[in-house]
């Protein structure tokens, strides 16, 4: 994936470059399968902004999803339905913001802290 790809070669150093990539993977994938981002005229746009103690990654969707974005607590085995959990358990901070179009989701990395926002 593209998105992967740019994400990795701006984070190429940091310490936070694993899990910044896997939350844009999650956040670009569930763009593309639940909302009009995924039909052929479809897009998303990602947005990865860095300073020496945070990571914010956003990524803003086209619309078309019946409800927002929201962390399912799904069973272990589920195929589906996880994606915002396990970003939720990597990320210090998510949030989801409505657009005029769709849905913007923004996970935030703290150099300094574990996740779920506790400081080292």
């Amino acid at each position: 994936m593209r998105a992967r790809r740019w994400t990795r070669d701006i984070l190429r150093d940091s310490p936070l470059g694993g899990d910044t990539k896997l939350i844009v993977s999650e956040l670009s994938t569930n763009a593309i399968r639940h909302t009009a981002s995924g039909w052929a005229s479809g897009s998303f746009h990602l947005a990865v902004a860095v300073s020496g103690q945070v990571v914010a990654v956003s990524v803003t969707d086209d619309g078309g999803a019946a409800t927002a974005p929201k962390v399912e607590h799904q069973d272990q085995d589920a195929e589906r339905g996880r994606g915002l959990g396990m970003i939720s358990a990597v990320a210090h901070r998510v949030v989801v913001h409505d657009t005029d179009q769709g849905h913007t989701v923004t996970a935030e990395l703290y150099a300094d802290a574990r996740p779920g926002g506790r400081r080292c």
